[in-house]
């Protein structure tokens, strides 16, 4: 009867080949169904197969888990069979993580480390206990217990050193970092991530070069923790020599096709002993050239598919590169990650008619990666197209975001601040204050993120100086006064700059101006050595140019003032241009320069009629009132999403957790010169960046 398997066996594996799915899991399931008898170790590598191929091939989770639980089964009654016992344990626990099913998936994941204990110490042993222990802290995760995720993870890095495998190592040690930086830090963890850090480094500074060389998937999650770590510290600087390695890395790997050297263990594919890999790491019906290996057999697995991988770089070139005006980079990278993305969501089923409630199980959690990468570039897109004063785009932009996340409410709830928050951005660039300062509002309501609720405090006072009266000033006043007296326990330099901008601004208005002015010094200094934001800066130096003209030093005011100018130049911003001009016009008043006064005032109506022209045609938009409406967003509460939602939590844990890099906009134009010598606020803004 063995030849009769092996028969089929090859049959199904030719099936396979071709694409006939269907007609390989006929071939094999003719064993499992058939009325001769096969010896039990024949039925397990059979049901092993046909679990494989499900898996591979299909979103048929409940069965592929059926045919898994018989084999354990069968294999309870043979005392050998180590090997397949372990393949079978790694592949059911899979399928319990496929179907949300977290206390089964750890209770075979315990008792397959058991079962590695009891065994001989070889190498083959520690491998699995490698698997085990990596399958078991994402199922930890998952439930919240960070602390025994680590413990376990550390019980891997162990098995990996006991045999002496770097790769394996850093693989641990960078998951170790993974769980502390993006999952547990806060103030009493700080120095466990900073350690966690340099363990990384240490550990693939030992690995030698050329082994070095062949491990893509562990060099780009290495790269891709320290430029998190370096956002999270607000350390953009140091950030971007990762992120130029990252780009380089990802231009090698494209230019050689993706032809990826696998580790120096390997492994067959034929029905009796197929790779395995963690399903949680990405998309098991890959192709070898897409995926980027985090680790050798029996783990194989990817943090994200190599897709995704690539679009996180993008993301942080645009990152990086949008603050400093590299538009021209930054819109090729958008368009080339929003694609990327679109393509891998056609192929998880994800078309225009699809919603929630219509995802398949296991796809929820990839579908969850990708559609919070695709609201990134979108959110990257709309502060782009509002720095250059685009406003039409935005508006694409933003209703896009919008519509993707009515669509998908429970995998994108994280993104509904952000909507609110852009919200913000684009009604206050179009000088609707009230409605910037009721979506700031909404914004800072939502969010769990502290730091988010400060910055969206921040702008909200802006928008309400902005409207000028009493009592918006009082609104203002009680938002930004406690905001303020917090600022020493921020851990980022982008919120302590978010509200030194507005504080200067209250000062002002309360005329003490000689106080706003080493406010606003500190917070221009923040955004140009520790931020890098020329946006920003551009800002900060019209309002204290506009401060110098105040306090007549009108010098300093010249120099400040051009500056200012050239960078909104640079950043085709076209708002605060017409700012600059504005106080420049009152200076050369001010010194009786009238030809400079005349020439300097001609272009500034030639950019206001510019703003105005495009202002009018986004008024007239069909977007522009559902976008600036002061109604939060409504969405629709499906049916049966319960045990989704408890799934697409998952996704929100593996949060990629990008900080926005939220900047401060320019302002509306204002009517005439002098209002701007008499230092009226109302007319500064921000905007995202």
């Amino acid at each position: 009867m063995e030849a009769v398997a092996e028969g089929l066996w090859g049959l199904a594996d030719e099936f396979e080949k071709k694409g006939e799915i269907g007609k390989a899991v006929k071939c094999l399931e003719a064993i499992c169904q058939s009325h001769a008898s096969f010896l039990p170790i024949v039925e397990v590598k059979t049901r092993l197969r046909i679990a494989t191929i499900l898996l591979r091939h299909s979103h048929n989770v409940n069965h592929a888990k059926s045919h898994l639980e018989r084999s354990q089964l069968l294999l309870n009654s043979i005392p050998s069979c180590f090997d397949l016992k372990c393949r079978t344990y790694s592949l059911l626990s899979q399928c319990y993580h496929l179907v949300g099913a977290i206390p089964p998936q750890k209770q075979i994941l315990y008792k397959a480390l058991h079962l590695t204990s009891a065994a001989a110490p070889d190498v083959s042993a520690k491998l699995w206990c490698c698997n085990f222990n990596s399958q078991l802290a994402n199922a930890l995760i998952i439930e919240g217990d960070y602390q025994n995720s680590i413990s376990t993870l550390e019980s891997g890095y162990v098995s990996a050193t006991q045999i002496c495998y770097p790769e394996l190592q850093m693989f641990f040690v960078a998951s170790i970092l993974h769980v502390r930086l993006l999952m547990q830090w806060d103030d009493q963890t700080a120095n466990e991530v900073e350690r966690a850090l340099q363990r990384c480094n240490q550990v693939w500074e030992t690995m030698p070069s050329d082994r070095r060389a062949h491990c893509m998937g562990l060099l780009f999650y290495n790269e891709l923790l320290h430029i998190f770590y370096r956002l999270r510290v607000s350390d953009y600087k140091n950030a971007v020599k990762h992120v130029d390695k990252l780009d380089a890395a990802m231009r090698q790997d494209s230019k050689s096709r993706g032809q990826l050297t696998r580790f120096t263990t390997t492994t067959t594919t034929s029905a009796g002993n197929d790779s395995l890999e963690p399903t949680y790491f990405g998309n098991a019906k890959r192709a070898l050239q897409d995926k980027l290996f985090l680790a050798p057999p029996p783990i194989n697995g990817e943090w994200l598919p190599k897709s995704a991988v690539y679009a996180l770089v993008d993301l942080m070139i645009i990152i990086f590169g949008r603050p400093k005006g590299n538009f021209k980079e930054c819109d090729k990278r958008i368009q080339s990650g929003i694609h990327i993305i679109k393509e891998e969501l056609i192929r998880l089923g994800i078309t225009d008619d699809v919603r929630e409630v219509d995802l398949q199980h296991s796809a929820i959690w990839m579908a969850g990666v990708y559609l919070m990468l695709l609201m990134q570039f979108l959110e990257n897109k709309v502060a782009v197209e509002l720095t250059r004063s685009e406003f039409l785009e935005a508006q694409e932009a933003l209703m896009q975001m919008k519509n993707w996340f009515i669509r998908f409410p429970t995998i994108l709830q994280a993104c509904e601040s952000i909507i609110e928050m852009l919200r913000g951005q684009y009604s206050h660039s179009v000088g609707c204050y009230n409605e910037a300062a009721f979506h700031y509002v909404e914004a800072a309501k939502i969010t769990e993120s502290k730091s988010m609720q400060i910055m969206c405090q921040a702008y909200a006072a802006i928008s309400y100086f902005c409207i000028g009266d009493a009592e918006s000033s009082s609104q203002a006043l009680d938002l930004i006064g406690p905001v303020y007296r917090m600022k020493d326990s921020f851990v980022g330099v982008r919120e302590e700059a978010s509200i030194l901008f507005a504080y200067g601004l209250l000062l002002m208005k309360q005329q003490d101006l000689q106080e706003a002015r080493n406010r606003l010094a500190k917070g221009l200094q923040i955004a140009h050595v520790q931020m890098g934001n020329l946006q920003l800066v551009s800002q900060y130096l019209t309002i204290l140019g506009n401060l110098a003209l105040a306090l007549h030093d009108t010098g300093q005011a010249r120099e400040i003032l051009r500056s200012s100018l050239t960078l909104a130049k640079k950043l085709s911003d076209i708002p605060t241009q017409i700012w600059v001009l504005s106080v420049l016009t009152g200076l050369f008043q001010q010194l009786g320069e009238r030809g400079n006064q005349m020439e300097n005032d001609e272009y500034r109506r030639k950019k206001f009629d510019e703003l105005q022209s495009r202002l009018a045609d986004t008024r007239s938009s069909i977007y522009h009132i559902e976008l600036i409406d002061k109604v939060k967003l409504q969405v629709q509460q499906f049916h049966e999403i319960d045990m989704k939602r408890t799934i697409a939590d998952e996704s929100m844990r593996v949060n990629l957790d990008i900080p926005e890099s939220v900047g401060l906009s320019t302002p509306m134009p204002v009517p005439s010169s002098s209002r701007l010598a008499d230092l009226d606020t109302g007319r500064r803004g921000k905007r995202k960046l």
